[in-house]
């Protein structure tokens, strides 16, 4: 573990792409420093496409000593249209990836990013009680940043040290281009 005084909490959310990319970038400038970091990405273990799967930031990140992740997900998406056996899934998942990321602040980490959490609770698979308590659980030495979310949650923004928007003035995909490989995966 690097010596830090203090880690705050940081939150990416919004409407706008980018959320998980800023905080690869907060990775990587960790890494850089020797930073012990590790990723715990909620809803995202591959939608059913092996090459949309595994995303190529974390083929990069899995060769560089002190970065580890791990991802919980079912394999494909439980949105609106979803049915209740999906999102029976998914909860489970989300249950897991949240317990697990509890587990890791006991660990020697420097920086910690729970990707897509907050989209968890926007898909009410998570209480926002409960991630209120894993910021007040927080290690003070500990970074963590939180991602996900089209909306916000004022009682976790509270707690947060760092909240940042990001807003869709347009986006390709509203044009009919899809999620390109070595672009937005």
């Amino acid at each position: 573990m690097v010596e830090q005084k203090i880690g705050i909490v940081q939150i990416y959310y919004g409407n706008g792409k980018g959320k998980t990319t800023a905080a690869l970038g907060q990775a990587v400038r960790a890494l850089g420093h020797r930073y012990r970091v590790h990723i715990v990405q909620f809803l995202k273990n591959g939608i059913g496409n092996a090459e949309f799967d595994y995303s190529g930031e974390l083929k990069t990140f899995e060769k560089i000593p002190n970065f580890s992740f791990r991802r919980f997900g079912i394999g494909e998406w439980a949105n609106q249209r979803a049915t209740e056996l999906q999102i029976e899934k998914q909860s489970a998942e989300v249950r897991k990836a949240f317990n697990y990321l509890l587990s890791c602040f006991v660990k020697d980490y420097d920086l910690i990013i729970a990707d897509e959490i907050l989209y968890a609770v926007q898909m009410n698979l998570l209480d926002e009680k409960e991630v209120v308590s894993l910021i007040r659980k927080k290690p003070k030495y500990l970074e963590l940043i939180l991602t996900g979310s089209h909306q916000a949650f004022p009682k976790i923004f509270q707690l947060a040290d760092l909240v940042t928007e990001f807003r869709k003035i347009k986006h390709p995909y509203d044009s009919g281009i899809l999620a390109r490989k070595g672009i937005e995966y």
